[in-house]
C-alpha cells in the first residue's frame, strides 16, 4: 500500500503558498493516518523498510519546517517594514540629496541671491570635476572646476551668482558635471539635487516605503536618498 502523493503535494503546496493553518493541519493529519494505515496493513513478509518510513516522516517534518519558516519570514518582513517606516518618518522636515539636476535660485529679504545645494555621486575618485550651471534655455550662467573629489557623495553650494559676480534671475536651473581622472579620462558621475521631505507613504504589498518630496520632485524610496543635509 502506497501513500497518495497528491496528499503530500497538497501539504507542501499549503506550506509554500500560504494555505490556511487549519487546512494544512488537516492534510498533515490525513498524511499520518495514511502512513499508520499502511503500517497496519503491510505485508508481514515484506514490511516497509526503515529507510522508506524515515523518508516519509522526514517529508512531514519538512512540510512543518516550511510552514514555520514562512511564519518566521513573514514576521521578519513586518519588522523590516516597521523599521523602514520609522526611519522614513524621522526624515520628515529634513533636506536631502536625491538623483536629479535641478537648482533653485531665490532672493532673500535683503535682495541677496541664494541657491539650493546640489551634489555629485562618483564611483571612483576624480582628479577634476567641472561644474556647469545652465538656465532652462541652455545658457551657461556659472562654471567652476574643483580638484580632488573623493568617491561617493559630495555636496556643493552656489551663491546664485554668475562668473562675473552678478546675481542671476530667480528660478530653476540645471547643473551638470564632467568628472575626469589624472589622465583626463571621463568618469561616470550622477547629479543630485536638493529636496525637502514633506511626508511618508506607507509600504503596500510588494512595494517600499516612499518619501514625499512635493509636487516638483514627487516620491522616492529610502535607497534614493544619497545624503541628509
Amino acid at each position: 500500500m502506497n501513500i497518495d502523493t497528491s496528499v503530500l503535494s497538497n501539504v507542501n503546496g499549503g506550506g509554500s503558498s500560504g494555505m490556511p493553518a487549519s487546512q494544512s493541519a488537516e492534510l498533515r493529519e490525513s498524511f499520518m493516518t495514511l502512513l499508520i494505515t499502511q503500517l497496519e496493513n503491510q505485508d508481514p513478509m515484506n514490511p516497509m523498510e526503515n529507510a522508506e518510513m524515515t523518508s516519509q516522516l522526514a517529508q512531514i517534518n519538512t512540510v512543518s519546517g516550511i510552514e514555520e519558516l514562512n511564519d518566521t519570514l513573514s514576521g521578519i518582513t513586518k519588522q523590516m517594514d516597521a523599521s523602514q517606516m520609522l526611519q522614513a518618518s524621522g526624515l520628515i522636515g529634513n533636506a536631502v540629496l536625491v538623483p536629479g539636476n535641478q537648482v533653485k535660485v531665490n532672493t532673500d529679504e535683503d535682495g541677496n541671491s541664494y541657491a539650493t545645494p546640489f551634489g555629485i555621486e562618483l564611483d571612483k575618485p576624480a582628479d577634476n570635476v567641472e561644474i556647469t550651471v545652465t538656465s532652462n534655455a541652455g545658457e551657461v550662467v556659472y562654471t567652476k572646476n574643483i580638484e580632488g573629489v573623493s568617491a561617493g557623495v559630495e555636496s556643493f553650494s552656489w551663491g546664485g551668482l554668475n562668473n562675473d559676480g552678478a546675481a542671476v534671475a530667480e528660478g530653476s536651473y540645471n547643473v551638470s558635471f564632467k568628472a575626469t581622472n589624472a589622465e583626463g579620462e571621463a568618469l561616470e558621475s550622477k547629479a543630485l539635487n536638493y529636496a525637502l521631505v514633506q511626508g511618508v507613504t506607507p509600504a503596500e504589498s510588494g512595494e517600499e516605503v516612499r518619501l514625499d518630496l512635493g509636487a516638483v520632485y514627487g516620491q522616492v524610496t529610502l535607497d534614493q536618498v544619497k545624503q541628509i543635509l
